[in-house]
């Protein structure tokens, strides 16, 4: 094989040879031993306990993540002793190699220890008494003779060849990516991938894998080129530094690139010339993997969920339906029972609903719009129609059942999301159940799934959306309620009026202030129960000091909430003194500072703390930015439980990463959430990331109190910022165009 795969990986004729378990990782400490049992592993996440007997040194537990070792394997390992507070010292491994056993003896337990599944003791004495030394050999290039072995059937043979030649395989790519620096755990992705073709992807064109394959970057894939001596100006690299920037674009929230720009980021980034970039761009075009519409250049999966998007709102816009009989009567009826009287501004909104099938509802904090979700819901029952609520998030489903005492969903639930197809089951060929349809906190909605909601909507059903469109926009990408609004092809119904409920509310009154461009304003000196307060602070290190205090003492001790669970700190960043890492750190060391931990990525998990999902996780049922606390932490099998909500989720060692410590986190991941008490830093040092729109975000979240720990530059450059949540989106143009096309 090329590149030198062959010769490290080829069949081991002793002792001193190798064949490749290897898993990338700085150099420490090296240890030579015999692996005496496995007391833990996981084929998913390949996290493994070793007890390995070294001479001189006695039995050592060895922990990492690397491939199946059997007991009686002879391993060369590299790492760094630490100390688990219930467990000892254990030695973490970086680098692992297995030594393959040159004695009868040795290979007899090598292959009976459940190295193939099948093979036990028995079997594999019998192995080794017909082919000796020469066993693994046999095993490697002529399988075929295990038919010489007595009481081997010829199911059992071709299971045994399946088995040694996927270890073989595996341990081959794992060593040959351990060459080029990448975390040996990937490849199982390759494998499960490109089968067979791993090992030849791999070397002929690394940049696949960057655009193929989850957990490797570009950056990745450019580190392997470089090593196969892939010259930097290479089609194929420019490609993938294309998708690349586009991916990075996506993760920013942008929905297409202009074209110039991007030929000139990429064109910097890989420091080549601009016109191997323009070639690359029509390269991708051609392959289906972009498409390039009027000089936008968008990923094919976003450009086609905008213009099925466009199409799905026309679609359920002028499908006929007629207004709503009885809505009048419903109103009235809803108003004798919760003893008010709505607004005009309300009424216009029910009445909007009444007679128009896609509606959309936007406001800000104390302007009703709860109060006419409930309305709605007292509407769609008065006319017999069937309605589904739904929200983004769990959190936010679940305060929409609170305020409305009707079941509300999350928007995967609704759309049936399958974990092992990776797909919904709701769609245009199976819609939805129901003949209306609430979503609310529709500003988190992003373009791909907006466009799977909408793909699954009913001809006739009614879409009612509610949100606050003055609040950052989606993580994901796009910015649909705005997009929605602005296209001029909807229903929309603003309201601005703040009723008699929220005047007292310093909270609700600076968040229409920061909207309006105006600073917040702090209570009087002699107010003893506001709810919002502004301590100025201009150094980072002051702040994260004066946070730390609000947190621990001042806030528990004069309004009696629970720090850690009551009290949430929001951050512009998470980098810098007051950024979410930093102050993690201090909370926790103050909160949660001793017991049995897991270490990852640079945090410990402790039973009790406050923890956030980073991703969407199908298979467990969680999803970015979904907050829980800590269960149990097991640091013998590496796995810890997560209680979200009363539901415990469980997290082996690998999929630590999935997780981060939540006693702060970015205002960008509360979307959706209200906390009892919010601790906000707001300083100059968080520049690149304010905005009106940031500062509006983190005031809302707030729902009993609200302290700015802020630097008022800081503020004042925020309120000046009107443009840094701007997106490349085409989706209002295009709604627009596309509506007007329907009615010609």
């Amino acid at each position: 094989m090329a590149n030198g795969l062959e010769s490290p990986c080829c069949r081991v004729r002793d002792a001193r040879q190798t064949r490749g378990l290897l898993y990338s990782g700085g150099v420490g400490e090296s240890l030579n031993g015999e692996v005496l049992r496995v007391t833990f592993e996981s084929d998913e996440t390949n996290f493994r306990v070793l007890r390995v007997e070294v001479a001189g040194r006695g039995t050592v537990t060895a922990v990492g993540n690397f491939q199946f070792v059997a007991p009686g394997t002879n391993v060369r390992m590299t790492g760094e002793t630490v100390r688990d507070p219930r467990h000892g010292d254990q030695f973490r491994v970086h680098t692992l190699v297995t030594v393959e056993p040159s004695t009868l003896e040795g290979i007899e337990r090598y292959l009976g220890s459940g190295l193939i599944p099948g093979i036990g003791p028995g079997y594999a004495r019998r192995i080794v008494e017909a082919f000796g030394l020469h066993t693994l050999e046999v095993l490697d290039t002529s399988p075929e003779r295990l038919a010489e072995v007595s009481g081997l059937g010829k199911r059992r043979i071709t299971e045994i060849q399946g088995y040694w030649k996927e270890q073989r395989g595996l341990g081959q790519l794992m060593l040959l990516l351990q060459t080029h620096g990448v975390p040996g755990h990937l490849a199982r992705r390759l494998i499960d991938r490109y089968g067979d073709s791993a090992a030849e992807v791999l070397q002929s064109n690394p940049y696949r894998l960057a655009m193929e394959v989850s957990g490797i970057g570009f950056k990745t894939a450019d580190r392997i080129a470089a090593s196969l001596g892939i010259n930097k100006d290479h089609p194929e690299r420019a490609q993938a530094g294309v998708h690349h920037q586009l991916h990075v674009l996506r993760q920013q929230g942008h929905v297409y690139a202009p074209r110039g720009e991007l030929e000139s980021a990429v064109a910097g980034l890989l420091d080549i010339d601009a016109t191997f970039v323009e070639v690359a761009i029509d390269a991708l075009w051609a392959s289906g993997r972009v498409v390039v519409d009027e000089e936008r250049v968008y990923l094919a999966v976003l450009h086609s969920a905008e213009v099925s998007l466009a199409g799905e709102v026309q679609r359920i816009s002028e499908f006929g339906a007629p207004g709503l009989d009885g809505a009048a009567e419903a109103l009235v009826t809803f108003e004798r029972s919760q003893g008010i009287s709505l607004a005009p501004a309300q009424r216009a909104a029910i009445e909007a609903v009444a007679q128009h099938k896609v509606v959309v509802i936007t406001g800000g904090p104390g302007v009703g719009k709860t109060t006419i979700v409930r309305a709605v819901l007292q509407v769609f029952r008065g006319a017999r129609l069937t309605t589904q609520l739904a929200a983004p998030t769990g959190r936010a489903a679940k305060r929409l059942t609170e305020a409305t005492g009707a079941s509300a969903v999350t928007l995967h639930r609704l759309l049936e999301f399958d974990p092992k197809l990776r797909r919904f089951q709701r769609g245009r060929e199976k819609p939805i159940d129901a003949q209306a349809i609430i979503i609310d906190e529709a500003s988190m909605v992003d373009l791909p799934l907006a466009d799977s909601l909408f793909q699954a909507v009913p001809d006739p059903a009614r879409v009612v959306i509610v949100g606050d469109v003055d609040q950052l926009p989606s993580v994901g990408p796009g910015a649909v309620l705005r997009d929605l609004i602005d296209s001029g092809v909807v229903q929309v119904v603003r309201l601005e009026h703040v009723f008699r409920q929220g005047d007292g509310s310093l909270i609700i009154r600076n968040a229409h202030a920061i909207l309006a461009g105006e600073a917040p304003i702090a209570p009087a000196a002699d107010v003893t129960d506001a709810d919002f307060f502004v301590i100025a602070r201009n150094d980072a290190e002051q702040a994260a000091k004066t946070v730390e205090h609000l947190v621990i003492d001042r806030i528990p001790k004069r309004f009696g909430l629970k720090p850690g669970q009551d009290i949430q700190v929001l951050c512009p960043m998470h980098k810098g003194a007051s950024g979410t890492q930093s102050l993690n750190e201090r909370l926790q060391q103050r909160l949660n500072p001793i017991g049995a931990a897991l270490q990852r990525s640079g945090q410990a998990f402790r039973a009790g703390d406050r923890v956030m999902q980073l991703r969407n996780d199908y298979d467990k049922e969680v999803f970015n930015g979904d907050l829980g606390f800590i269960a149990s932490v097991d640091t013998e099998e590496r796995q810890l439980l997560v209680d979200y909500d009363g539901r415990e989720v469980s997290y082996r060692d690998a999929e630590l990463d999935d997780l981060t410590l939540a006693y702060a986190t970015t205002i960008h991941k509360s979307q959706g959430s209200e906390y009892s008490a919010i601790v906000v830093p707001f300083l100059t040092a968080h520049f690149p990331m304010l905005s009106r729109n940031l500062l509006y975000t983190a005031v809302t979240r707030g729902r009993k109190l609200c302290v700015l720990v802020a630097d008022p530059r800081a503020i004042a450059l925020a309120l000046s910022e009107v443009r840094k949540e701007q997106r490349f989106t085409r989706l209002a143009e295009r709604l627009a165009a596309t509506c007007a096309a329907g009615h010609t």
